[in-house]
């Protein structure tokens, strides 16, 4: 996740894996288990995220839960996308990429555009 620190990234993985949104406490203790981080640290580091749009919060009594706008997929094929976008020419980069992948994710990927070109020849 190219656009995250390694503490934003961590938190974002705690959400994502929980499924659920959390109090600021929930992931502090979760992350804990790797490291030894303060409350307020958390805190600011999902205010920050908050602010960039990778979260949302409700309000939970006098806390708030933090969630995950998007998916973990979403994010990751947001990140694709605008790695694909930053380019001029897209097919050397397209080429690349496709050399580049494991084998089972080559057969994904093929399957998946298959599909994509049989639905769109079937609405047409």
């Amino acid at each position: 996740m190219a656009n995250l620190g390694s503490l934003e990234r961590a938190i974002m993985d705690v959400l994502w894996d929980a499924g659920k949104p959390l109090l600021i406490r929930e992931i502090l203790v979760r992350l804990n288990e790797d490291r030894e981080l303060a409350y307020t640290t958390v805190q600011t580091v999902a205010e920050r995220l908050l602010k960039k749009g990778h979260l949302v919060r409700t309000p939970y009594r006098n806390a708030f839960r933090y969630a995950a706008r998007r998916t973990r997929d979403e994010h990751v094929t947001s990140l694709m996308l605008q790695a694909l976008a930053d380019s001029t020419d897209r097919q050397p980069v397209l080429a690349r990429f496709a050399q580049s992948v494991e084998d089972d994710d080559a057969l994904a990927l093929m399957e998946e555009l298959s599909r994509r070109t049989a639905q769109r020849r079937s609405t047409t």
